[in-house]
């Protein structure tokens, strides 16, 4: 086997001059999100808690929400990643299961290696392992592989990456697998082979492969919307049932075979995932740790109000991962719809945003940090974002108001927001800021798996939304295209650009930047962008948040990955005494 890493990765794209963001890969920063910084009141950054797991036993999940997507074709939620990957399904290529910045490190999965290049990285070519099967004990193929990647150009499977329609050549047009139609940009000389030929150079794939869509879907078993509720698996677990916003169990893939499987452990017989719970309540029963709850993880961040009660008890502090999720969170304005249309107004929300009070109202600065640019820090020389418009973080009431005058609307207008039932209280936060300068924000609160296809909803979605975006890999062309390129948004799912910003001057300059041959350069192109794009106001930038999670007294091997938002590697995560994991 030709043991290629991620230092291959980056030497490929040094070699052929294509831009990769690596400031943030190297020195002990995280893949995304910049360095981690040294706040003393966070907690366990970069550890791994528990100890070693043992084999067997009953890991318990609490969760607010349902999954937004598990199929993968639609899967683009960080969280979601993390749990289907890890668990369901496999891909190309996948992420070393490790804290801190060896979670950056590129690995093989279902491929022998990390795919060979040729033609200028036009084209990749990837080998799958021998001995993959599914929960039938039919084997993998590279058809499988195939068959998801051109599913996921189907309009009725909305909302996941759009990397294959970006760059795959011949893609524009394509609908889908439905009525007969394949790519012919995706070969499959064999039941092992798997050749995707590019529009244009694109030395980054191997992390593009990482990504749900090219896991395996067998057409056979494609029930179409319908696949979201059952995944075929290729990972170590298989669904046992599933009611939705109620109860997941996942149980042993007796077909998943661990020596073809250097990350994943697998270390519980049982995987369940107990929904509907409030905020709150996971809290507290995660601090208390009893019974079935000491084998139990948490699926959301520890809400705002119960970090004193975590921070100020050492012992239960000890049980708090705190990764930092690499995701810049922005309100995002709609800049095709009036008032929003005007740069002034936008301008002006920005200036009358208290930075402070949305990051007091998630949890203080132990769990944020204030956002001072878009794209993260592991995305700019040094590994921190730049004060590019150099706005004090409470905010300037007065140039608000300024800007508000000159826009025509000196006492302000009316306006709603649309923000995750989770994130209420910043959406208050935001509220009174925006108040201080006459902008009176109503408040709509969306159940977190409906979150996304609510604001993805372009036509009906409301003027502003809080939300972020988390680089894919760490390469401002993961980040700035897909959050600002008009060319991208979809009237029906649709992910990133939610300012819905059509900009020509941005538009030229990104293609621009994708043609640079010399990879520092296009780096140094991506980060005076992000500064272009903040001056003409599209969103506000807010708070680059960590992930902080809490995990009961019986709970080995869990730590943040910094690759998937900070939320807790369930390649590798298990219990420390499997006879307490009973449920």
């Amino acid at each position: 086997m030709n043991k290629r890493t991620r230092t291959l990765a980056i030497a490929l794209v040094s070699t052929l001059g294509l831009g990769l963001g690596l400031a943030g890969c190297s020195g002990g920063s995280p893949a995304k999100g910049g360095p981690e910084r040294k706040n003393p009141a966070a907690a366990n950054t970069g550890a791994v808690l528990g100890g070693t797991p043992q084999k067997g036993g009953t890991l318990t999940v609490l969760s607010n929400q349902d999954f937004t997507h598990l199929d993968p074709a639609r899967n683009w939620v960080m969280p979601d990643m993390d749990f289907g990957t890890r668990l369901l399904y496999r891909t190309l290529v996948t992420y070393k299961a490790a804290p801190g910045a060896g979670g950056s490190e590129l690995v093989p999965d279902l491929a022998e290696d990390l795919g060979t290049p040729s033609n200028g990285a036009k084209t990749w070519t990837f080998r799958l392992k021998e001995g993959l099967k599914y929960e039938d004990g039919t084997p993998v193929t590279s058809q499988d592989v195939k068959h998801n990647v051109e599913r996921s150009f189907s309009p009725d499977l909305p909302g996941g990456p759009d990397y294959a329609a970006r760059y795959l050549a011949g893609a524009d047009g394509y609908q889908g697998p439905a009525q007969g139609k394949h790519l012919a940009s995706v070969k499959t000389p064999d039941a092992r082979t798997i050749v995707f030929e590019l529009r244009k150079p694109f030395a980054e794939f191997p992390f593009a492969a990482t990504l749900p869509t090219f896991a395996p879907v067998p057409a056979a078993q494609d029930k179409g919307p319908q696949y979201d509720n059952r995944p075929f698996s290729s990972g170590p677990y298989k669904i046992e049932s599933y009611a939705r916003d109620k109860r997941m169990v996942l149980v042993r893939n007796p077909h998943w075979n661990p020596a073809t499987d250097t990350v994943r452990k697998a270390y519980p017989d049982r995987i369940v995932v107990t929904m509907g719970l409030k905020g709150n309540q996971i809290d507290d029963r995660l601090i208390s740790s009893a019974g079935t709850d000491a084998s139990s993880v948490a699926w959301a961040a520890l809400r705002p109000e119960s970090t004193p009660k975590v921070l100020t008890k050492p012992e239960v502090r000890a049980r708090l991962l705190a990764e930092s999720s690499s995701c810049t969170e922005m309100v995002q304005m709609h800049t095709g719809r009036a008032p929003f249309d005007d740069p002034k107004v936008r301008k002006a929300v920005q200036y009358a945003l208290d930075r402070e009070a949305v990051i007091t109202a998630n949890g203080g600065p132990a769990l944020n940090d204030p956002a001072t640019a878009a794209m993260p820090g592991s995305l700019f020389e040094g590994g921190k974002q730049p004060d590019t418009l150099g706005i004090p973080l409470s905010g300037d009431v007065e140039k608000a108001k300024q800007l508000l005058k000159e826009a025509g609307k000196p006492d302000g207008f009316a306006t709603s927001i649309t923000v995750s039932t989770n994130d209420k209280g910043i959406a208050e936060a935001v509220q009174q800021s925006l108040g201080r300068v006459g902008i009176k924000v109503t408040i709509e609160t969306v159940d977190p798996s409906a979150f996304y296809d609510t604001i993805g909803d372009t036509r009906n979605r409301t003027d502003l939304v809080y939300t972020g975006w988390c680089p894919d890999y760490p390469s401002g062309s993961t980040f700035l295209p897909f959050v600002f390129d008009g060319r991208y948004i979809k009237e029906k799912g649709n992910s990133g650009n939610h300012s819905l910003f059509r900009d020509d001057a941005t538009m030229k300059r990104m293609d621009e930047i994708a043609a640079m041959s010399d990879g520092a350069a296009a780096n140094k192109a991506w980060q005076e962008l992000d500064g272009q794009i903040l001056a003409k106001a599209p969103v506000a930038p807010a708070s680059v948040e960590r992930k902080p999670l809490l995990i009961g007294t019986n709970i080995a091997g869990a730590f943040g990955h910094t690759s998937y938002g900070g939320q807790i590697d369930y390649a590798t995560v298990g219990l420390k005494d499997p006879s307490k994991g009973a449920n």
